[in-house]
């Protein structure tokens, strides 16, 4: 059996976060929802793969999208796409079957990108509805597995990481380097983080930090370990 062949992974890798998709393949969750998307939250359309109706308008909608009928700028338009590619791969079994059914110029290896992104975690899928995460870097991180893609997600909002970079990025983790290796490359430190506190706080900081001897940053990782748990 090739991959073209295989049927897609639905199984998910539990860590302590989780790193894929959980809701519902095909559900708008982040297009519909107003506070990300505003208005354009009320047209969300939704793809249920065990619906031929609604997988038929997956397939147009994947060759309409593969055609590039609507501009690549429009990054709720190319998470609709995504969702229709992930919609119509679980409804007809396999990536080469829904390039088939998709027709045109559709290819497996299209089709295969744009549903990892639609089976990315919904904190990344939000940065990228958002416009801060660019569709074709969200390609790039859904293809390293586990906590590494948040790593990397997260590297493109503090670090400010281009497309290309997220892209070699990505190769040379897939590739079995560190991810704070191959971020360190593109001059970003794995777990640097701006933040902006009140004066109160920002002076209380300070000052534990000092007569402690110890770091801010040492103390806000501990704070955290207790909010988290």
């Amino acid at each position: 059996m090739t991959d073209e062949d295989r049927e897609p992974d639905g199984g998910r890798r539990r860590d302590s976060l989780p790193t894929d998709r959980e809701e519902p393949v095909g559900e708008p969750v982040v297009r519909a929802d107003p506070e990300i998307t505003g208005e354009r939250a009320r047209e969300a359309v939704g793809f249920d793969p065990d619906d031929p109706e609604s997988l038929a308008e997956a397939a147009t909608t994947v060759r309409a999208f593969s055609e590039n009928t609507v501009g690549d700028e429009d990054n709720v338009y190319m998470l609709r796409g995504a969702a229709a590619c992930a919609a119509l791969v679980r409804g007809v079994g396999s990536y080469k079957k829904a390039a088939e059914r998709a027709g045109g110029d559709v290819s497996v290896s299209f089709i295969r990108k744009w549903a990892r992104v639609h089976d990315l975690p919904q904190a990344v899928r939000r940065h990228v509805a958002r416009g801060h995460i660019a569709p074709t870097a969200a390609k790039h991180i859904a293809r390293v597995p586990g906590p590494d893609r948040f790593d990397l997600a997260w590297a493109v909002l503090d670090g400010d990481l281009t497309v290309r970079e997220v892209r070699r990025a990505a190769s040379e983790v897939n590739d079995g380097r560190s991810v704070a290796d191959a971020l360190a490359e593109h001059g970003v430190r794995l777990g640097r983080l701006e933040l902006a506190v009140s004066p109160d706080r920002y002076r209380e900081l300070r000052l534990r930090a000092s007569l402690e001897n110890r770091t801010p940053g040492d103390i806000v990782d501990e704070a955290l370990d207790d909010y988290f748990d």
